[in-house]
């Protein structure tokens, strides 16, 4: 910690310079367990230093993803909860760049606040910490900005950035799909990270009943099943890609089925999904309900229970649930790529 810089003119403005050297020292410990191979420098530089080893990739393409949390954030406030919320801006940015293969390298987070308490923003970057360790990533920087008058003392945003790498001959690029490819889906822990503004709209998150354990929820509060983590598909797609050729991948983020899906289809196809296939999680169930939102538009703004979506050939399609599930991913079959001007329909 430097004990010399301190400045009590900056300090009566509301940043406290020494707060940040303290944020430092208490998140060294959880930064140390994202380390790989690659890491060359340590936290508190100017830049992070990452060395590529480029074995067995013939022509590396680097992929770049960046994603924030949204306003599930007010629900870590409101909760008190802060060890988790990093979990999820990791996974917005790695869960993107798997897509198109690339195995994540390392990470960079932003945290602005209104004021620095050093306990919590250690809390958040601990989440941050976790998430690179699930997805493999190396936690190489970062910055905290304390600014007060702009946001309030007890409320932050929090923003991430990933790189990865993957062989130029490896691009997911969905060239190769064609009509009667199958459809998987990799199920997701909750919610995740999108659709929080209609949650908030539909639940009342200060309420007691929010926090209230249900039967339907397994014995958790509405409030407590909203800020399950988003979950990272890193570890189990990159095993996929070592033995079975994947022609897509799909995150569903927000905008859920209908504009996540089709991004990774052709033109000239289409993907055909049974509604009745698809395993909606009860929370999913509760909000439709108490919103009395429609089932089109639940589909168009949650991931309903599905996190991911992968396309393989038909033939390799039960070899991909085995691997998937070896994987602890319980992959199921979602849907059917048809000769459609659609690019996907529900039915």
């Amino acid at each position: 910690m430097n004990l010399n810089s301190k400045s009590e003119s900056y300090a009566k403005a509301g940043v406290d310079i020494t707060a940040g050297y303290r944020a430092v020292e208490l998140m060294k410990e959880h930064i140390a367990k994202t380390s790989t191979a690659g890491v060359m420098s340590g936290i508190g530089g100017f830049g992070g230093l990452f060395e590529l080893d480029l074995t067995g990739i013939s022509k590396p393409v680097l992929v770049s993803g960046t994603d924030g949390v949204g306003t599930k954030l007010k629900l870590a406030f409101e909760a008190d909860k802060h060890d988790t919320i990093g979990i999820d801006c990791v996974a917005m940015c790695v869960n993107d760049i798997i897509c198109c293969g690339a195995k994540p390298l390392f990470f960079l987070d932003y945290i602005a606040c209104g004021k620095n308490f050093p306990e919590r923003i250690a809390e958040i970057v601990k989440g941050v910490c976790d998430g690179c360790v699930q997805s493999g990533a190396a936690l190489i920087g970062g910055e905290t900005a304390e600014m007060p008058g702009f946001y309030p003392e007890k409320e932050y945003d929090l923003a991430g950035y990933c790189t990865g790498v993957v062989d130029k001959d490896k691009i997911i690029d969905n060239k190769e799909m064609k009509a009667g490819d199958i459809v998987l889906a990799l199920p997701s822990s909750g919610v995740h990270s999108n659709g929080f503004s209609l949650v908030r709209k539909v639940f009342d998150i200060e309420s007691r009943s929010a926090k209230q354990p249900l039967e339907e929820l397994g014995g958790k509060s509405i409030l407590e099943t909203l800020l399950t983590p988003t979950k990272i598909y890193v570890k189990p797609i990159l095993a996929l890609l070592e033995e079975v050729d994947v022609f897509a991948i799909s995150h569903i983020t927000g905008g859920g089925f209908y504009e996540n899906i089709p991004r990774s289809i052709p033109d000239g196809l289409g993907v055909v999904i049974k509604e009745a296939d698809v395993r909606v999680l009860p929370i999913f169930d509760m909000i439709e309900k108490e919103g009395n939102i429609s089932r089109r538009d639940m589909f168009n703004t949650f991931n309903m229970g599905v996190g991911m979506s992968v396309v393989v050939a038909k033939e390799q399609a039960q070899k991909a649930l085995e691997i998937l599930k070896a994987n602890g991913e319980e992959a199921y079959i979602l849907g059917e790529v048809v000769e459609s001007d659609k690019k996907i329909e529900l039915v």
